[in-house]
C-alpha cells in the first residue's frame, strides 16, 4: 500500500475517531459509560474500515509502540504522526464549528484532558482531583495495557486475529470507564492535541497539561513495545544471533 494512501486513511480515521468520541462527550448527554462506549466503536469501526489500509493505528502512541516493537519503519511513523496530528486537529476545529452553531457559547473543558483540583472543577460531577503523578502513572499503564492487547492481536502467530477490531475497541471501551473520572482518558495524543487547542476555560488550562497526555502514553506504549518483544522472543542481542 502506498504511503499517501496510509496516510489519508490515519488522517480519515483518527478524524473519526476524535470526532465520535470527543462529539459524544460534547453533545450527548450519556455519561461516562456512553462516552467510553462511543470510543470504542469508532476504534471498531475503523479498525474494519480501513484496517488494510494502514493497520488503523489512529494513535501517535500506538505507532510509536508498534516502531519500538520493530514492526514499522521511523520514516513511516512520522508520516503517520502528522496523519494523526491533523486529523485530530480537524475533528477538533469541526466539533467547534458545530458548538458554536449551536449557540452553547464559550467552550469551557471542551473534552480535554487534565488532572488535579482545578480540571476536577471545570469538568464537573463525577471527575476526581487527581495529581500529576497519578494522572501519569493511570495514562502510561493504561497505554501500556492497550498496546500489549493491540501487538498481541496483530501479531502474525494470532490465529484470530479477523476479531482484531473488537478485541481493541473493546479494550479501549474498559480503558475509558476506568479513566474518564481521572483524566478524562487520552492513551492518544492526537485526541488530547484534538480538542486541547479549542479549550477556553478560565481556571485550568488543558494547553498547560498537554505535555503530560503526549509523554504518558507514549512512555506507556515505549514499554508494551520492549516488553512484548521480550515476552514473545528473546530480544537481547546476544539471542537474536
Amino acid at each position: 500500500m502506498k504511503t499517501s494512501n496510509k496516510f489519508f486513511a490515519e488522517l480519515f480515521g483518527t478524524f473519526v475517531l476524535v470526532f465520535g468520541g470527543c462529539g459524544t462527550a460534547l453533545f450527548g448527554h450519556v455519561g461516562f459509560l456512553g462516552v467510553a462506549i462511543a470510543f470504542g466503536l469508532t476504534v471498531v469501526a475503523m479498525a474494519y474500515g480501513i484496517g488494510h489500509i494502514s493497520g488503523a493505528h489512529l494513535n501517535p502512541a500506538v505507532s510509536f509502540g508498534v516502531f519500538v516493537n520493530g514492526r514499522m519503519s521511523f520514516k513511516e511513523m512520522l508520516v503517520y504522526w502528522a496523519a494523526q496530528i491533523i486529523g485530530g486537529i480537524i475533528a477538533g476545529a469541526l466539533l467547534l464549528a458545530v458548538w458554536k452553531s449551536a449557540g452553547l457559547g464559550d467552550t469551557g473543558v471542551f473534552a480535554a484532558n487534565g488532572y488535579g483540583p482545578d480540571f476536577a472543577a471545570a469538568a464537573g460531577d463525577g471527575y476526581l482531583k487527581v495529581g500529576v503523578g497519578g494522572a501519569f502513572l493511570i495514562e502510561a499503564l493504561l497505554t501500556f495495557v492497550f498496546l500489549m492487547v493491540i501487538l498481541g492481536i496483530t501479531d502474525s502467530r494470532h490465529e484470530n486475529g479477523k476479531f482484531g477490531g473488537l478485541a481493541i475497541g473493546l479494550t479501549l471501551t474498559l480503558i475509558h470507564l476506568i479513566s474518564i473520572p481521572l483524566t478524562n482518558t487520552s492513551v492518544n495524543p492526537a485526541r488530547s492535541l484534538g480538542v486541547a487547542l479549542f479549550s477556553d476555560c478560565g481556571t485550568w488550562s488543558a494547553c498547560g497539561q498537554l505535555w503530560l497526555f503526549i509523554v504518558a502514553p507514549l512512555v506507556g506504549a515505549c514499554l508494551a513495545g520492549i516488553v512484548y518483544k521480550c515476552i514473545t522472543g528473546c530480544c537481547c542481542k546476544k539471542c537474536e544471533k
